[in-house]
């Protein structure tokens, strides 16, 4: 009967319906991440009165999200993407609503905690893009991955601008105006957690599965692997095209995190210190500001917004074609960022780039990694390539500082150039040894 059922269905029909629902719930949970990024630093800092814990919400939120990736993946290996991807969303609706009780109640550790809990949001985020190709024929990959990626630009850059409706919602409702855009989050977490929930029916992995083992034994229809690190790396050692995508993904985030991470704080002390205005005079602090965010808000559009591009050049022109431009394209932004340092324009158009980059290399590795291993290997392999790309990011954050002590903006973006070469070096050598393999 269960045959009889999978056979009724059309598997492209359902790959459809799936990318759908996916990237509408990325819109909708998108807000929860844009709006904790641009007001958890504000809340951390009110409620201990220490700048020294204006990055803490950040890191928590980035190390949660890396944390949960694998027991996500596991949940998902077991039950399906529906269930990994529904909890991890309803953990992030509380974590949203815990940041409203921290600020009411004055509490730090609320607040840490429900940073923590939108970390696995993230987590959940991250692992929807995997979801977007469990159906997708090898041709179409690379669109239906970056699809669900480009949606969650609309949130991301909603979020930020929901400070003002925010306040009048949460002085509505008898709340701190201040935890207004988290009355958002938290509804937009809800009704993405409930689409998926009602919508992502037959769930994509286990239909996959289903449509796998109907086809007959083989390689395609082995047991899922142990959801460990060391299972997942395991499967990765063992395919040179699953190595060199893992590489390309969490290289691409280590640099672009490192850089970012780094260039507010050079262009406050450029524009508010040493950089001289055509009069003569430093700019004031006011524009500084003015600057950061419209540099940051580019490099994040860089992030999101030309997704479809990239992943319709991962099918058209290939996967390690598209690993090279992205990690070229980080070069050239390090480039730019660094040489130009003293330049604000130059150093915002490095950081556009630094975003465009990280998304063709991640778009295209992602793809890459996740036709390069096993069906059974597939979920916990990528739940190890985004606990590796948290980690990653945590390094280069905690990193950046201190090369920018040490060596200035310049030295860590020539650091930083040295991860892309390497990766664009790695991705040459493989495209000459001839066209890649697909494991399922």
């Amino acid at each position: 009967m269960n045959t009889t059922s999978t056979t009724a269905l059309d598997p492209q029909r359902v790959q459809r319906r799936s990318v759908f629902l996916l990237s509408s719930a990325q819109l909708l949970s998108g807000v929860g991440n844009g709006a904790t990024l641009s007001i958890g630093s504000l809340l951390a800092v009110d409620l201990t009165g220490s700048e020294a814990w204006a990055g803490s919400i950040t890191t928590v939120l980035t190390l949660a999200a890396a944390i949960a990736a694998l027991p996500l993946a596991r949940l998902a290996e077991s039950r399906g993407r529906r269930v990994g991807l529904v909890t991890g969303l309803v953990a992030a609706m509380a974590g949203a609503l815990l940041i409203i009780v921290s600020v009411m109640s004055q509490l730090f550790v609320v607040l840490l905690l429900g940073a923590a809990l939108l970390g696995l949001g993230n987590a959940a985020n991250l692992q929807a893009r995997f979801a977007a190709v469990d159906l997708a024929q090898p041709e179409h990959r690379g669109r239906s991955l970056s699809t669900v990626v480009w949606a969650i630009t609309i949130g991301a850059v909603a979020g930020p601008n929901l400070i003002q409706p925010g306040a009048v919602v949460g002085a509505a409702l008898g709340l701190p105006p201040i935890v207004g855009p988290f009355v958002f989050s938290a509804a937009g977490l809800l009704l993405a957690a409930v689409l998926l929930f009602v919508g992502l029916r037959p769930d994509p992995l286990l239909l996959a599965r289903r449509l796998a083992a109907a086809d007959g034994p083989g390689e395609a229809g082995e047991k899922p692997i142990r959801g460990t690190v060391g299972s997942g790396l395991r499967a990765v050692r063992s395919s040179p095209q699953a190595m060199l995508a893992l590489t390309a993904v969490v290289g691409a985030h280590g640099v672009m995190v490192a850089v970012m991470s780094m260039t507010p704080l050079h262009l406050q002390q450029l524009l508010g210190g040493s950089h001289q205005g055509h009069h003569g005079g430093t700019t004031d602090s006011t524009d500084a500001l003015v600057i950061i965010g419209v540099t940051i808000s580019l490099h994040i559009a860089g992030m999101y917004a030309l997704s479809p591009l990239w992943g319709w050049l991962t099918d058209r022109a290939g996967r390690l074609q598209t690993i090279a431009l992205g990690h070229g394209l980080l070069l050239l932004a390090v480039f730019i960022a660094g040489f130009g340092q003293h330049e604000p324009v130059l150093v915002t158009s490095g950081l556009i780039l630094l975003g465009l980059g990280w998304s063709a290399a991640t778009i295209a590795g992602s793809t890459l990694l996740a036709e390069s291993v096993a069906p059974g290997q597939r979920v916990t392999v990528q739940g190890v390539s985004d606990t590796l790309m948290g980690a990653a990011g945590a390094v280069g954050g905690a990193t950046s500082g201190l090369l920018l002590a040490w060596i200035g903006y310049q030295g860590l973006n020539i650091a930083s150039s040295m991860v892309a070469a390497a990766v664009l070096a790695l991705a040459g050598v493989a495209a000459l040894r001839g066209p890649l393999r697909h494991a399922g």
